[in-house]
């Protein structure tokens, strides 16, 4: 393993990788890397204006004299963010220029008539009952008339909404501002809840180190796409009480940013977990009650109380309700117009029916339901269960990668192994493909998220919630451009679907990382230095750099080991002994210097950067992240890929053999581990590719929470069989199904099992045939922990037909995340015709 060495940090990083690598298949697994040069200062230069273009350079913003608050606040943001963006600093006034051929920018609410007369036919029309949070925006140009924007909303939100509209079509460049081209938009949202979770707590990896100026900016830039909610935690939470990064008290700041909310006129939502594990006297509600409105009576907002019911939560579902009732009837004292939502997380089978049925009974405190993580049933069938006049609210996870709801769909385990699960993970077309199952379901959505490792999931989600026909690729370019810059418009937004790309099944078949590391090179050669000290770039950059070097060293290290494999192979030749120290030298290359280290140090220097920038923490020793897991994955970075650790082990173990015949079996054991003899098969179960026999599922786009369809998993221990670290499981009732056809009928067989995963405590059952026509293989059973192979015989009248169905199933009444099987490596293995006597 290659140790850390600490760099300096001078202000921003201006190195680059300037030639393609060529750690490609059929090439060397070493790069031909160029050197790193220095970026010299450069102009941000803009595309070249259309003839369309309306020039904003000089315009003056134009506003009714009677502003509210939140509507003052949109009006601050147009200007200051183009400033941020310009240099420029738009005036402020309430009369059209007296020179007609001045441009402006006419900004206010429906509600002020008066104030757009005579700007324009389109605008004359009866204006009716308009919907909520909706706005006009159109284009004034010829005709002698001044250059103008008009932006009419139709309540004060609408305001703020329509110059988000106006922030993501502009192009900005320094010293300059221009529309592109002409705009005439009538919109409003189609979700009436379109929010993110923006917890301030040691897990998010970032958020805790963001002080109220950095909260106020990450507002503006949520309300930019649309979102109109945001959710905060309480300082007691399933969390640590501090961090070393936190400015603030975390009551404090829950404070402060409830007030910033409300100066946008955006929802407070309060994610406020129970943490007792039951509440089953007066006087237990009645401390609840107590400690939760300390917290409540503070905030100068709150509109509603999400309370799950698990992750975290233990509370039976009859003592949880009736602590709620009470927390309810305190909040309508606190906050009138606040309301009560609850979610279904974590429950068994039996506490879920329980659950229901008090919700059948319609307890009138209640607003809603949340369907989140740990859900037992689909969004349809909460739906159809529960009483129409309960809405739902989504809280769908977009910030982890792997255990989780949503996991990457075919993730190689070179990535699950380093980047973890609270990567940086723009998912575009993923995150399009779950929204789907919202719009006719639930009355909007307010994302789970642990930090901004996830920031363009949210702009995603933000924008399908105001229009489910958005497509990705628009809000990329949006985002790209007002996030980046007009002129990375583009370029950026194809970056981003690179990099969900590169997560793409395989990694050793996956050309298009080095391809995404190369566009993403490009842009970085031609950044200006505000663009390099882009947080949003840096994460980019962080991220394409990080998959490449991946990409590289699980091409060499599988090279290694084959090459370390063939050495053993000749162990009856050559010796056993010598064949071993033959292939722990192989192996050891790994830990060689290697031209794709530069890699490396650009993901170290990057890793700085983030730091230096937002407080990303993505590592424990040098920027004391709370955990490796939670996303400090600059430290898993050099985790081996290839099984050396496991082999070092059984090494050993060898060497400690007196006789060299047994030394000869071991080697050959471990040559022959995938080899399931003449007649039989083979499956590594969770590695896309290798798992012939799995029996598949729904779509993806059906169903991409795997609540009816076993998902690929990952667990795994630094000394593991890398195929240990990979299963399939089925969550609460889902069974996993693998199936063979062509088998000799007049065989016997037996099926050996790996069973892996993280859940050694739940009892797994496997059967032959079909379903109704069950055979018994083995009774309910704990996995083997540390993991190891076990054997059962599969009766003959299993495969007499020459086919055989094997099923597993764990108990389908657990709650939690509902794992269990958690299926690794299976062999189906044709017997000898003795042993079938």
């Amino acid at each position: 393993m290659r140790m850390f060495v600490r760099g300096s940090w001078s202000g921003p990083i201006r190195l680059f990788a300037t030639t393609r690598l060529a750690c490609v298949p059929g090439l060397t697994a070493r790069l031909a890397l160029a050197s790193l040069l220095l970026v010299g200062w450069q102009a941000h230069l803009g595309a070249e204006p259309s003839k369309a273009a309306i020039d904003l350079s000089r315009a003056c913003v134009v506003v009714p004299t009677n502003l509210n608050g939140p509507e003052r606040k949109a009006v601050e943001m147009l200007v200051e963010e183009i400033a941020a963006r310009t240099r420029l600093r738009l005036a402020i006034g309430h009369e059209r220029p007296a020179d007609a051929r001045a441009a402006y920018i006419a900004v206010g609410p429906a509600a002020a008539g008066g104030f757009f007369a005579g700007l324009d036919e389109r605008l004359e029309a009866p204006q009716g009952d308009l919907p909520a949070e909706g706005y006009r925006m159109l284009t004034l140009a010829g005709g002698g008339r001044a250059p103008a924007v008009i932006v009419v909303g139709n309540d004060s939100r609408g305001v703020l909404y329509g110059v988000g509209k106006l922030l993501r079509s502009l192009a900005m460049s320094r010293d300059h501002v221009e529309l592109p081209g002409p705009l005439d938009v009538t919109t409003a949202p189609r979700m009436a809840i379109r929010g993110h979770q923006i917890g301030y707590r040691p897990k998010t990896n970032s958020y805790d180190a963001w002080d109220l100026p950095q909260w106020e900016q990450y507002l503006r830039d949520l309300a930019a796409f649309g979102c109109n909610s945001v959710e905060l935690i309480p300082p007691r939470s399933d969390d640590d009480a501090d961090s070393p990064h936190f400015p603030r008290p975390p009551l404090e700041m829950m404070q402060g940013v409830s007030q910033l909310a409300d100066e946008y006129g955006l929802d407070v939502w309060i994610w406020y977990p129970a943490m007792e594990l039951g509440y089953p006297t007066e006087e237990s509600i009645a401390a609840a009650v107590a400690e939760w409105g300390e917290v409540l009576s503070k905030l100068p907002r709150v509109d509603a109380l999400f309370v799950p019911s698990g992750d975290p939560g233990d509370a039976p579902p009859g003592e949880f309700m009736a602590m709620l009732e009470a927390q309810a009837e305190q909040l309508k004292r606190l906050h009138p117009r606040a309301t009560v939502w609850i979610s279904i997380q974590g429950f068994t089978a039996p506490q879920f029916e329980e659950i229901m049925a008090i919700l059948k009974k319609e307890p009138p405190w209640l607003a809603g339901v949340v369907f989140g993580p740990q859900t037992r049933i689909s969004l349809a069938a909460l739906r159809e269960a529960l009483p129409s006049r309960y809405r739902i609210r989504g809280y769908p996870d977009i910030t982890h990668s792997m255990r989780c709801e949503y996991p990457v769909p075919n993730w190689d385990l070179a990535f699950a192994l380093t980047e973890g699960r609270e990567a940086i993970n723009p998912r575009p077309i993923d995150e399009t493909e779950i929204f789907r199952l919202y719009p006719d379901r639930a009355a909007g959505v307010i994302t789970y998220s642990e930090g901004c490792n996830d920031d363009v999931n949210k702009a995603i989600w933000s924008a399908l919630c105001w229009d489910p026909a958005a497509r990705p690729l628009d809000t990329l370019r949006d985002y790209s451009r007002y996030f980046i810059g007009a002129r990375y418009a583009d370029d950026f937004a194809q970056g981003l679907l690179g990099l969900e790309r590169n997560w793409r099944g395989p990694l050793l078949a996956n050309d298009a990382v080095l391809q995404t590391l190369q566009q993403f090179q490009r842009m970085e050669r031609e950044a200006a230095p505000a663009v390099l000290r882009n947080w949003r770039f840096q994460q980019a950059l962080y991220r394409a750099y990080y998959d490449a070097y991946v990409a590289c060293r699980l091409r060499e290290e599988t090279a290694q080991e084959t090459a370390a494999l063939g050495a053993l192979a000749a162990a009856r030749e050559r010796g056993g002994d010598r064949s071993v120290a033959d292939a722990e030298a192989i192996l050891a290359q790994a830990d060689e210097p290697a031209p794709h280290d530069a890699l490396r140090e650009r993901v170290e220097q990057l890793a700085e950067a983030l730091f230096q920038s937002i407080g990303m923490q993505l590592s424990v020793e040098r920027y004391q992240a709370i955990a490796v897991g939670r996303g400090a994955n600059l430290d898993e970075i050099d985790v081996p890929l290839n099984n050396r650790a496991w082999l070092a082990a059984r090494f050993g173990e060898i060497r400690r053999e007196a006789d060299d015949e047994a030394k000869l079996r071991r080697i050959d054991q471990i040559v022959r581990w995938t080899d399931p003899g003449p007649g039989g098969f083979y499956d590594d179960v969770g590695e896309t590719g290798r798992q012939p026999h799995v029996a598949g599922g729904k779509s993806y786009g059906a169903d991409p929470g795997f609540l009816a369809t076993p998902a690929i998993g990952f667990h795994g221990e630094p000394s593991w069989r890398r195929s240990w670290c990979t299963h399939v499981d089925g969550l609460y009732g889902t069974p996993v199904v693998m199936h063979y056809e062509g088998l000799d009928p007049a065989a016997r067989y037996a099926v050996r099992v790996l069973y892996a995963g993280n859940e050694t405590d739940v009892l797994v059952e496997l059967t032959a045939g079909a379903a109704g026509e069950a055979i018994e293989i083995h009774p309910p059973r704990a996995k083997p922990d540390p993991p190891r192979p076990v054997q059962f015989d599969i009766p003959a009248e299993a495969t007499r037909s020459g086919e055989l169905t094997l099923t597993w199933k764990a108990d389908a009444a657990r709650g939690g995340a509902g794992r269990g099987c958690q299926v690794g490596e299976v062999w189906l293995i044709k017997q000898p015709q003795e042993a079938g006597k």
